[in-house]
């Protein structure tokens, strides 16, 4: 039989919930986010993630770099922003200019400030099952089989597609 997953209805369910949550910390979470360059997708993104901080109650910043900014210059933000206690999350947005190694820039984040759960201690935690941030993606989708009661144990999953964020193949 099959199931139509509104993932629309949940995540306003989940919000919701999540706005309880916040309301009641003190000082409510803040969230940076790091754009680098005009990627109208990473836009798109960025915009979105900036909307549902608000609707959540999380304080968040929005970094817009120019394409040209310097890699000393985005390490050196990002040490700024690890050094300040009122932002307990970073997120990068990616892709990065060309020019701009990305393994470094994703290492110089503390992992316990990286979001998206790049930073290379978070991707061996994930691995060992260990972790204290999972990635959005299969985190958003293990979310909607759970509030759908949808069982995984047993069953087998195509990921189409590779990506840092999703999984590689084997």
């Amino acid at each position: 039989m099959a199931v139509i997953i509104d993932g629309k209805a949940v995540a306003k369910q989940l919000r919701a919930e999540l706005a309880q949550q916040v309301a009641q910390m003190a000082p409510a979470p803040g969230l940076d986010v790091v754009l680098v360059g005009e990627d109208p997708a990473s836009q798109v993104y960025v915009r979105g993630k900036i909307k549902a901080c608000k609707e959540i109650g999380i304080r968040s910043r929005e970094h817009r770099l120019p394409g040209q900014t310097t890699e000393r210059e985005l390490l050196d933000l990002l040490a700024q922003l690890n050094a300040d206690k009122s932002v307990h999350g970073i997120l990068v947005q990616l892709p990065l200019p060309g020019h701009i190694d990305e393994r470094r820039i994703l290492s110089a984040l503390l992992p316990q400030k990286d979001v998206d759960a790049f930073h290379p201690e978070n991707v061996g935690r994930i691995v060992s099952g260990d972790y204290l941030l999972a990635p959005c993606t299969p985190a958003g989708i293990l979310e909607l089989l759970d509030r759908y009661d949808i069982p995984i144990e047993g069953r087998h999953c195509v990921v189409v597609g590779r990506s840092n964020i999703v999984g590689k193949p084997q």
